[in-house]
């Protein structure tokens, strides 16, 4: 959704996808200013009728919502929300390329929650540890009622990924009519974000510590306008795509059955019933 909107006439997303301004019990950027964060959206002109960002932290976030409505409160939060057994592997899938996560094994990296919660050192300088207690991650209703709670149901979007999945061109209808910017807009889909490794773990931890100016001096001798497209090329020619390996199965339906409340919850939230997640 990230790309389909950036590409829209009306609608300006900054290059550096993931800001993570807000919600500092999750993030922190040190050195990062708000002059900084305004800095991503400067090229905006005014043609735009919509600008816009897309950390994900955002909905993991117990502060987000609140700072968010603060910095400005005419905001229009857009939640996507996947099927979260597959959102936890795929997390941790994530976690590993990145090179933060040091439990290669998934089940084994769930099991590290409790010591991880009992004060544990976070495995990488750059990600807090709270980012490491995966299931909170799914904690989907009261994360969505907090938005809802702050800016009022009206004003935020749910997506649900399995519609966007099987009718992006609708999906995405919708949600620019949401935003109040022209539907006419007929991007080429294609898929976004496929599961990758890196060729070089090293590389791929100096690549992580570079993309964050205020954390690297190195890319501040690079102009603005090449920063993105410099890391971007740099990470695919450290990056090879690699099809994700089926969960095993006992562990797919051990956490179908342990989300189960969750899902339930959340479909009343809702008024959709979603409990196909813990039976598929």
């Amino acid at each position: 959704m990230y790309e389909l909107l950036a590409r829209h006439p009306e609608i300006f997303m900054p290059r550096w996808k993931e800001p993570h301004f807000f919600g500092s019990d999750v993030h922190s950027r040190p050195g990062f200013s708000k002059d900084d964060y305004l800095a991503l959206f400067a090229r905006a002109s005014r043609k735009k009728k919509r600008v816009g960002e897309a950390s994900t932290g955002y909905l993991y976030s117990k502060r987000a919502a609140a700072e968010i409505k603060e910095f400005n409160a005419f905001a229009r939060p857009i939640i996507m929300l996947r099927n979260p057994v597959d959102v936890l592997y795929s997390l941790h899938s994530q976690y590993i390329y990145q090179g933060v996560e040091d439990i290669k094994d998934f089940a084994a990296a769930l099991d590290a929650e409790a010591y991880r919660k009992a004060g544990t050192r976070s495995p990488s300088p750059l990600v807090r540890i709270e980012n490491f207690f995966y299931r909170e991650w799914v904690g989907y209703t009261e994360q969505t009622r907090r938005y809802l709670d702050v800016f009022g149901r009206e004003n935020v979007m749910i997506i649900i990924f399995d519609d966007f999945a099987r009718d992006p061109a609708m999906a995405l209808r919708e949600t620019l009519t949401f935003l109040g910017v022209s539907t006419e807009f007929q991007p080429r889909f294609r898929v976004s974000n496929p599961n990758q490794r890196p060729r070089s773990k090293r590389v791929q931890k100096f690549l992580q510590r570079l993309q964050v100016p205020t954390l690297h001096p190195l890319l501040r001798l690079v102009p603005e306008r090449m920063q993105v497209p410099l890391m971007r090329g740099l990470t695919r020619l450290n990056s090879k795509h690699v099809p994700r390996p089926p969960m095993h199965p006992e562990l797919r339906q051990y956490l179908q059955r342990e989300l189960v409340r969750e899902v339930e919850q959340l479909s009343t939230l809702l008024g959709r019933d979603l409990t196909h997640w813990c039976n598929s």
